[in-house]
């Protein structure tokens, strides 16, 4: 009989413990769910991320970037007003082979030449650039938010979107244009043009000594905008700005204005000089030469030697490579973007 009592008691037992797990969720694939659902990537934000792949800071590249983030690198940070994508990047990591500055950056996986064109728009805000560098040598303090690059040839860019700061409260936002050099480009150089405050050549006279703050320039975690709009081999540039006035150019990408030593800007003899950079552009400047934009964070700053480049070797500090070191001490570029589009060239509407 207690036999049979004992039976009865440890079935009944084994049932009330069936029951009760039943009715204990088990939240944790709930938080899971959660989580994922509340994570929001730089594809919900800008939603062109399947047109491009990227390069990071540490040397990480990938070619999927839809529902892709790398913390401290290319994430989503959001201010009282929008969602944003950040392009974080250190003064020295791991970089393309054909840089010496580190990059959280995108490439565009479509390619083109100038007589079929594109077009890359982008609305942004720098929000840090290195506080350590050489103040005598052109790219100190600079990151560059946008180009377009050659894939074949000497690789050169037609195009680069600096934004530049000293120890100043404003900063000037400038282009480039990079010679597509005739013959050997060792000789290469870039003619710079000011957007707002100054244009690259403006340095300071000694490593420690800047020069005055532009007075028409654009602050750290000020808004701009930018359009490149390459149609039928022409560059047509736009520049926007709330608090500044619009500026456009345009720049032929079939013939050259550099073609002859006697068309080299005197800026070029007057910044080139320490480095003899004095070459001259094949006559049809990048004419049927395949191209490709880019877009992020490409740091202008490194550890290289002012003495052996007063043009590109900031000598900026990189604390051997150790990147938490260099982001704990300001070596570092930050940029932000909300808005961007790729596409095709467009002609320009007439205003």
């Amino acid at each position: 009989m207690k036999k049979s009592v004992f039976t009865v008691v440890a079935v009944l037992a084994l049932f009330a413990c069936k029951n009760n797990a039943k009715v204990s969720p088990d939240t944790s694939s709930e938080a899971t769910a959660q989580t994922e659902k509340e994570t929001k990537y730089p594809s919900d934000v800008i939603p062109f991320m399947d047109e491009w792949k990227i390069l990071l800071g540490d040397g990480t590249r990938s070619e999927e970037l839809v529902n892709y983030e790398k913390k401290d690198f290319f994430y989503v940070e959001k201010d009282d007003k929008a969602d944003w994508v950040v392009y974080k990047t250190p003064n020295s990591g791991v970089t393309s082979r054909t840089s010496s500055n580190t990059r959280t950056e995108l490439g565009q996986k479509k390619h083109w030449i100038p007589e079929t064109g594109g077009k890359l728009t982008g609305t942004l805000k720098v929000q840090h650039v290195s506080t350590s560098g050489d103040a005598r040598v052109a790219a100190s303090y600079s990151v560059v938010v946008g180009q377009i690059h050659s894939d074949e040839g000497h690789e050169n860019e037609p195009i680069k979107i600096f934004y530049k700061k000293f120890y100043h409260t404003k900063g000037s936002v400038f282009w480039n244009y990079e010679i597509n050099t005739e013959g050997d480009n060792s000789k290469r150089w870039d003619y710079s043009t000011a957007i707002w405050g100054n244009d690259m050549s403006v340095v300071g006279e000694t490593a420690t000594s800047y020069p005055e703050e532009p007075e028409n320039g654009i602050e750290l975690g000020e808004e701009f905008s930018y359009e490149i709009n390459v149609f039928k081999g022409i560059m047509y540039l736009t520049f926007s700005s709330e608090a500044h006035d619009t500026v456009k150019f345009t720049k032929n990408l079939l013939k050259s204005d550099f073609s002859k030593k006697s068309d080299i800007p005197e800026q070029i003899w007057t910044l080139y000089a320490s480095i003899g950079r004095d070459g001259i552009e094949r006559e049809n400047a990048y004419a049927g030469e395949i191209q490709y934009f880019k877009q992020g964070a490409y740091n202008q700053t490194n550890g290289k030697s002012p003495e052996d480049n007063m043009v590109w070797s900031t000598g900026s500090e990189t604390y051997g490579g150790d990147i938490a070191k260099q982001y704990a001490n300001g070596c570092y570029a930050e940029v932000w973007f909300k808005e961007a589009t790729v596409g095709e060239g467009t002609l320009p509407i007439e205003e």
